[in-house]
């Protein structure tokens, strides 16, 4: 868990209508996840919105709306962790399939905040909290970011 290779993205949001969709499961990483995309969203000049469901199998089709209903962008930010039964598996995967194909179906991008991760310490060390190692709320909000400005570039 580094930030070695990370690239660094045009977080210009300027004119960018920016929804952040976020699950409401594991309440210090999931308030982590969102303080880290509130941050890069606020300095980047993008309007943000803010919708909570109840967890990271609703993120999906609450994105897809949103998307339709006029975000550019979509940060989805939820926690999953593996507990005893497969029930992590079906909901990392639906979650994890679900908003790729709402990123291909809308044409528009989807910043992958989901951690599925196998303990809370696993996901508190990733959730942008001060004594993290990585603020990957943040890196989902600078993906949406950048990828929406690629978008926006490549149809004028």
């Amino acid at each position: 868990m580094s930030g070695e290779g990370m690239p660094e993205l045009d977080t210009d949001g300027t004119g960018l209508n920016v929804t952040i969709v976020s699950g409401l499961w594991h309440t210090r990483i999931s308030e982590g996840l969102l303080a880290g995309a509130r941050g890069v969203l606020a300095a980047s000049g993008a309007t943000v919105t803010e919708i909570q469901v109840a967890g990271s199998f609703e993120l999906p089709v609450v994105s897809k709306v949103a998307l339709e209903t006029g975000a550019d962008a979509v940060v989805a930010l939820g926690v999953i962790v593996r507990g005893e039964t497969p029930h992590f598996d079906y909901v990392a995967a639906a979650a994890t399939d679900g908003l790729t194909r709402v990123a291909l179906d809308t044409g528009k991008p989807v910043g992958f905040g989901v951690l599925t991760v196998d303990t809370e310490q696993q996901g508190l060390d990733r959730a942008g909290l001060p004594e993290s190692k990585e603020d990957v709320g943040g890196r989902a909000a600078e993906a949406a970011l950048a990828t929406a400005k690629v978008l926006r570039a490549l149809r004028g």
